[in-house]
């Protein structure tokens, strides 16, 4: 990742998830080590969509399982933002997800299981906007 703001986002995601991971599973010994290890070499760049593969993989979650929640979880992210700038109610947030439901369902089947290769987006206006976050004088969300 290019952009500062998205790479700093990611990987304070990636290393929180990896925080609550080690510490509620806790039988799962390597979550617990590769933080340790590093966190010990200050080199800690946990990104959030790896990490969440990693323990998907650890918890035994069989591959459609894992893609159905990961568009789940970044439905409701995306709604939650919403929220938070006040765009949409709670109670509107709710519906909203009901009716997107399907849609990202339909997205889900397009794309799932697709090789490594080709998983990627190019959206450069997106881009642009995300990497002037760092410059706004009120900043909506912590990245």
């Amino acid at each position: 990742m290019k952009c500062v703001e998205t790479r700093k986002a990611s990987t304070s995601q990636g290393s929180a998830l990896m925080r609550v991971a080690a510490a509620v599973y806790s039988e799962i010994s390597s979550l617990k080590s590769m933080r340790e290890i590093s966190l010990c070499n200050g080199v800690v760049s946990f990104h959030r969509s790896p990490m969440y593969g990693l323990i998907c993989g650890l918890l035994g979650l069989d591959s459609s399982t894992s893609q159905r929640a990961f568009m789940f979880i970044t439905m409701r992210d995306v709604i939650f933002a919403a929220t938070r700038l006040n765009l949409v109610g709670p109670l509107g947030a709710a519906v909203l997800q009901h009716h997107i439901a399907p849609i990202s369902e339909a997205i889900l089947n397009q794309w799932k299981d697709i090789p490594v290769e080709e998983a990627c987006q190019t959206i450069p206006l997106l881009d642009i906007v995300q990497g002037c976050h760092s410059y706004l004088f009120s900043r909506p969300f912590c990245s």
